[in-house]
């Protein structure tokens, strides 16, 4: 039987949902759920490079306000004397009081790279600016810690396609944007009957095999969606759908310990105020829906939501409303678990720039390696080859 190539096509499609190694080609039989008060990290990228500087603001700041006299957020919510945040992202205030969310500030890694697709990658890969990997920090510990699992869905991404950020040598993560239908599209006749024909070119034999681990997971993944419904009501946004299928699964008994989402774009060259708005506006209600769904089956001292973006923007504003790529950029972190709330570290220092770009002080491999070792209990120096030190904030 010779493949067509509209055959070639679909099945691609489908296959492309997982990016699943064949040696996970096999049915789903052995159950193997997370241990009771095992953490669970959630990664919302923010797609694009969110400026920071109008998300954590520095209120008290002349220089912040001289470059950015028609874009500058005047009404911010206060966090401290001189801080405040955007206005859009109330909810994120009120986790604040709470000690239940902290910001670690002018995070970034040295000599940046401004292209969007270079600096996702760096964030995803942990590597540094000159290195190029091909696997990612998720898929990395994928590989570290889950060697030995039955089941190939310790990470899952809520996205049609699979980031760099969870792909291992060994191990990969599943990528789905709707477990309902993505079940329904592995069940159709086509593909199983697909399936049942061997194919001895290589490039075909991988899709069929990793359609095949289609198949299989898709059923585990589309049983424990359903399993615990929820009575928390979430916004009509994208984003509040997948923060909705996370937390179905989060109080299921799936063995997912890495969720991983994105939402953007944040490439606010014009008119940024606008935009921004809208996009803090759908997390902010999201993430609101999302904490209150965690704290009502008494997990969210167990999650830990973390948000990133590939750079920040330029302290000066540009002609048009809105700013230019730029470097460092803060992280959020949301938690019942926190150990220390709050500001972590200062604001960035406005007047010491590199050409007009804020120099960072943190390395974010410093971040993920405290995530890996005090959170998931990974050996970070492994993962990452990281040996210069963690944070105590979790």
């Amino acid at each position: 039987m010779l493949i067509k190539r509209r055959e070639f096509l679909k099945i691609s499609s489908l296959a492309t949902a997982s990016l699943m190694m064949p040696n996970f080609l096999k049915a789903m039989t052995l159950d193997e759920a997370l241990a009771p008060n095992q953490k669970i990290l959630v990664v919302l990228q923010f797609t694009g490079g969110n400026d920071g500087l109008n998300t954590i603001i520095p209120t008290k700041n002349d220089i912040y306000f001289k470059e950015r006299n028609r874009i500058a957020i005047k009404d911010s919510l206060p966090l401290n004397d001189e801080t405040g945040i955007n206005p859009a992202l109330s909810y994120f205030k009120e986790l604040f009081d709470n000690g239940e969310l902290s910001v670690m500030n002018n995070v970034g890694y040295p000599e940046p790279n401004k292209s969007h697709f270079r600096s996702m990658d760096i964030w995803h890969s942990a590597s540094r600016s000159d290195e190029f990997l091909e696997t990612g920090w998720i898929g990395r510990f994928l590989d570290e810690e889950c060697y030995k699992c039955e089941h190939p869905t310790q990470a899952l991404e809520v996205d049609d396609m699979l980031s760099l950020a969870l792909k291992g040598e060994n191990n990969k993560a599943f990528a789905f944007k709707d477990p309902k239908r993505l079940y329904q599209t592995s069940q159709e006749k086509y593909f199983k009957s697909l399936y049942d024909h061997h194919h001895d070119d290589e490039t075909v034999s991988y899709l069929y095999q990793t359609l095949g681990s289609t198949i299989n997971n898709a059923d585990y993944i589309f049983e424990k969606s359903k399993s615990k419904k929820t009575d928390q009501i979430y916004p009509n946004s994208q984003l509040g759908k997948d923060f909705k299928t996370v937390a179905s699964l989060i109080k299921s008994d799936i063995n997912t310990q890495v969720y991983y989402l994105s939402v953007g774009s944040f490439d606010t060259h014009v008119n940024q105020n606008e935009r921004q708005k809208k996009l803090f506006s759908d997390i902010n209600e999201a993430v609101k829906s999302f904490v209150a769904d965690l704290k009502s089956n008494g997990i969210f001292n167990d999650v830990l939501l973390m948000t990133f973006s590939e750079f920040g923007r330029r302290v000066a504003q540009n002609a048009s409303n809105g700013t230019d790529h730029g470097t460092a950029n803060q992280m959020f972190f949301i938690s019942g678990g926190l150990k220390k709330k709050g500001l972590l570290n200062a604001l960035p220092d406005l007047q010491k720039l590199n050409e007009g770009d804020l120099i960072y002080t943190e390395d974010f491999r410093k971040v993920y390696a405290t995530i890996l070792k005090n959170w998931l209990k990974a050996d970070s120096s492994k993962v990452l080859g990281w040996k210069n030190g963690i944070y105590d904030f979790i």
